[in-house]
């Protein structure tokens, strides 16, 4: 989804296929998704959805003093981080190596595509217990 500091702006879900560019938003305080040619249009992943991007990914340091860092890897998975503490960034792409990065820490304009969409859970009935009758002879 998008996190809690994009409210303000507009947004959309992603589709497979999708060529995205990260971007720092006019009206937020974080920085997230657009798709290429709608810089100010959000665009929102779901837990699981799998992105590639053209370059490895840099994202900055958390007190801006230091030069970017690059994970080494071209290829996340979106995650959602402490879902329980309203008032932090929650969203973030987790990477083959096991690192963990916050979408608002990422250098803006990587572009990236959206491989994979994760599979919808719909809900699940219970079934019901079968009885077995047998013919009388």
């Amino acid at each position: 989804m998008c996190d809690y500091s994009l409210h303000l702006v507009a947004s959309r879900p992603a589709k497979v296929g999708d060529r995205l560019v990260t971007t720092r938003f006019e009206d937020a305080i974080t920085r997230g998704f657009s798709a290429v040619g709608e810089p100010g249009v959000a665009v929102c992943l779901l837990p699981g959805t799998e992105v590639a991007f053209e370059k490895e990914v840099e994202y900055e340091n958390r007190l801006g003093l230091l030069p970017n860092r690059s994970i080494g890897e071209k290829v996340a998975r979106f995650r959602q981080l402490d879902m329980d503490q309203p008032h932090r960034h929650h969203d973030a792409l987790e990477f083959p190596n096991g690192k963990t990065v916050l979408l608002t820490q990422l250098c803006e304009g990587q572009n990236a595509t959206v491989l994979q969409l994760p599979v919808a859970t719909g809900s699940v009935t219970k079934a019901e217990p079968q009885t077995h009758t047998e013919a009388a002879v």
